[in-house]
């Protein structure tokens, strides 16, 4: 496949689980991750894994989709379910909470933290034109014990819902994603401590 590095930068294609890294203790200056984070099952293993495979004063550079994202849908979903099914299963993948994120990366040896937060809205024709992206974007639930189907009458009044609860005066519907940024330093002695 095609690299977009110059051809003088070696570039190597390596597929890893984040929980457990294929690389050497102290072998990386900077590791980023878009957007990949939130589909992990250890979140706090994953960044232990991270900061061990950087170098002193190593950095990583980060962006998730957390917390509030798509809460549109997703309480539009539950109250059908909870409607017409009498119980609640999900049908949107759980994202980590802002509060949680800073903590998890001090836990795992990160240092000089920064957290920043986006929201960005997308609006949609409707419900099913958002449920077609995120299946297209690969963002589809990935519980392992949940249904593999929505029923017809559910995901009706789940658009129903959608429209009545937070529609637009245009017809369309909103579809909030929470962008957490973060960036995590491993210690070293030559980083600025606090003064005396």
């Amino acid at each position: 496949s095609q690299s977009s590095a110059p051809p003088d930068v070696p570039t190597y294609r390596v597929v890893a689980d984040e929980e457990f890294l294929p690389f050497k203790d102290n072998q990386f200056e900077l590791v980023t991750s878009s957007c990949s984070l939130h589909w992990v099952n250890d979140l706090p293993r994953a960044f232990t894994e991270i900061q061990r495979v950087l170098k002193p004063d190593g950095c990583l550079i980060g962006a998730m989709f957390s917390g509030d994202t798509l809460f549109e849908l997703r309480c539009s979903l539950q109250i059908a379910q909870e409607e017409n099914e009498g119980g609640l299963s999900p049908h949107v993948s759980p994202f980590v909470e802002l509060s949680d994120i800073g903590g998890v990366l001090t836990r795992s040896g990160f240092v000089m933290t920064t957290l920043d937060v986006d929201e960005i809205v997308v609006n949609y024709p409707g419900i099913h034109e958002l449920m077609h992206d995120l299946k297209g974007m690969g963002e589809n639930n990935a519980v392992k014990h949940r249904p593999n189907y929505i029923r017809r009458t559910t995901l009706k009044r789940a658009a129903e819902i959608y429209k009545s609860d937070y529609g637009n005066e245009d017809g369309s519907v909103p579809a909030t994603f929470q962008l957490l940024y973060f960036i995590g330093w491993k210690p070293d002695p030559s980083q600025v401590g606090p003064a005396k």
